[in-house]
């Protein structure tokens, strides 16, 4: 049996957060929308006491790989996309 693990990366800047009560308006409503998106877990992993920065950590797991890879650039695109932060980078790994 194949199981494959995609853990995905986002750095985010919030450039209109004055107070860590902004950021975290913006993040959880970003993470919320990705919740509704299907089968992924979704946690803020580091920059937790910065007012702008955010790191998410993205994990999904299927049995393949082409998949997750699609599901995941889905992710990345919505993060680019989002109206309130700027995609600053992104990373994938395979687990």
């Amino acid at each position: 049996m194949a199981t494959v693990v995609g853990l995905l990366h986002l750095r985010l800047y919030v450039a209109q957060a004055g107070s860590l009560k902004d950021k975290r308006q913006v993040i959880k409503s970003f993470k919320d929308r990705l919740g509704r998106c299907g089968n992924l877990a979704v946690a803020e992993v580091d920059s937790l006491d910065d007012r702008r920065q955010a790191v998410l950590a993205v994990a999904m797991v299927s049995n393949d790989r082409r998949h997750l890879e699609s599901s995941l650039q889905q992710v990345v695109n919505a993060a680019a996309r989002h109206r309130d932060m700027i995609l600053v980078d992104h990373e994938i790994e395979w687990l």
